[in-house]
């Protein structure tokens, strides 16, 4: 071996850590790189479908149960998966040992969850059914015709399960004022039974049991009815229902009371039957008083101290009161009668009371025929007549004859016997003296009739005085047409 006669020389350069690690790193990533390309390559591609939902998955997994497993799914026994069971297979729960192939669509479809209420018991059931019938089939509940079947849904975007519920008819019977109807019902209240009957019920009404009561088979439901009334009183209307047998027991529960002389139609013992109007009638009564005058009485008393035909006024009249005392019945406002109670003077009238003279006084008068002495003086309208002017035919045995049986002549008077007595003797100026010896019908009163001869008749009609001569007859008219 040659050996040179130069030394030896061993270039060494250490890598700095830094980069070390830097190396390292990367190693590990190409490796790392390396092993994913080789773990795509074996992935396969498939299709899950759960309940319409499309899903692309790929997977290592050899089986549609590791599949499933691995798309975290928990499934039921009721939930179908294809291909996995055909009917005859295992439910999905035992596991789905279907190979899994790449491209594969795998289809899941859930069967949806639903309550069933049903004599007392609730139970889960899921199905893929899509009616009720079906669904309570597999529920095992049978229903009859009467039974009622209510279906409670989930709200929609709700994961609330929905429920259906079954309620069983039970038989009652209902007895309505004697009259008895079987009913098969599902309420579960006597009020609901007697709703679904299509019973109106009035507040009034009885109802045993209770509205309130719970239902069972064969329970006896009694509705007595209450019967309408209207009462009219004291201008209202009220319109009620009761199960009182007379008018008086109504009246009392709506507190209206009689009093005095009210009365009702029909009458307060009459019996509630059928609609009953009861018509409240009000009473009172009230005096009327009515007055109107009486007249006054005038009388004429004796005054010795007035000469006669003077007079003077004793006492003056007043009008009385007479008083009619009436009673008015009213009903409900109305007068319906009055009815005259008694008739009193209430104040007497007081008498008007003159006094009239009865004094006599003889006086003398002077005449062209001498002084004559009178007792009396009367204004009088005097008049004139002769035998012819009389009135009476020449024919009648009467003719020229007056009332004392007298010829007719001058001096003879014709006067009324109230005022001058026949026989009397007068004077009168511008005739002279006179016999009151006659009468006429026409001369009533003050009225003088002076007699002539039918050769030197004069006509008189004018007022004068007449003088009373004496002597004064025992019988004086000493109120003369007063």
């Amino acid at each position: 071996m040659k050996v040179s006669d130069k030394p030896a020389v061993h270039l060494r350069h250490p890598l700095p850590t830094t980069l070390r690690r830097v190396l390292g790193t990367l190693a590990i990533l190409l490796l790392l790189a390396g092993l994913a390309a080789g773990y795509r390559t074996n992935l396969s591609g498939v299709t899950l479908v759960v309940d319409g939902s499309v899903r692309q998955l790929h997977t290592h997994q050899q089986s549609v149960g590791a599949l499933l497993l691995d798309a975290g799914l928990e499934l039921y026994p009721e939930d179908i998966v294809v291909p996995c069971q055909d009917g005859a297979a295992p439910p999905v729960s035992e596991g789905c040992n279907a190979p899994l192939e790449p491209g594969m669509t795998v289809r899941v479809v859930r069967a949806r969850p639903v309550l069933v209420e049903a004599d007392g018991q609730t139970s889960l059931l899921r199905t893929h059914a899509t009616t009720v019938d079906q669904i309570l089939a597999e529920a095992g509940v049978t229903i009859a015709p009467t039974d009622r079947v209510t279906i409670q849904s989930s709200p929609e975007g709700s994961d609330a399960i929905p429920c259906i519920r079954v309620e069983r008819a039970i038989p009652i019977t209902i007895h309505e004022d004697g009259r008895e109807v079987a009913l098969t019902t599902t309420a579960t209240t006597v009020g609901a039974a007697l709703r679904e009957a299509g019973l109106t019920l009035y507040l009034a009404d009885r109802v045993e049991p209770g509205l309130a009561q719970p239902l069972s088979a064969g329970m006896h439901i009694w509705v007595e009815r209450s019967r309408p009334v209207t009462i009219h009183a004291d201008g209202r209307t009220i319109r009620t229902r009761t199960h009182r047998d007379k008018v008086r027991h109504v009246l009392a529960d709506l507190g209206l009371v009689l009093t005095g002389q009210d009365y009702t139609t029909p009458t307060l013992d009459a019996p509630i039957e059928g609609d009953t109007t009861v018509n409240v009638i009000r009473v009172t009564e009230r005096f009327l008083i009515q007055q109107e005058p009486i007249p006054f009485e005038v009388v004429w008393q004796a005054d010795p101290e007035l000469e006669l035909d003077q007079q003077r006024l004793i006492q003056d009249g007043e009008p009385g009161v007479l008083e009619r005392r009436f009673r008015l019945r009213y009903e409900n406002g109305h007068e319906v009668s009055r009815t005259l109670e008694n008739v009193y003077v209430a104040v007497p009238p007081t008498t008007k009371i003159y006094g009239y003279g009865t004094r006599i006084v003889i006086r003398q008068l002077e005449t062209p025929q001498g002084t004559v002495e009178y007792w009396r003086t009367i204004r009088m309208l005097a008049t004139s007549y002769s035998a012819s002017t009389a009135g009476t035919s020449p024919s009648s045995p009467w003719y020229g004859h007056t009332r004392l049986g007298l010829p007719m002549r001058y001096g003879i008077v014709a006067v009324d016997p109230r005022f001058i007595s026949l026989g009397s003797q007068v004077y009168v100026p511008g005739y002279g003296t006179g016999l009151a010896g006659d009468t006429g019908g026409a001369i009533q009163g003050r009225r003088i009739d002076l007699g002539y001869d039918d050769d030197n008749l004069v006509l008189w009609y004018r007022w004068v005085d007449v003088y009373l001569l004496t002597p004064v007859p025992e019988q004086i008219n000493y109120i003369l047409g007063y």
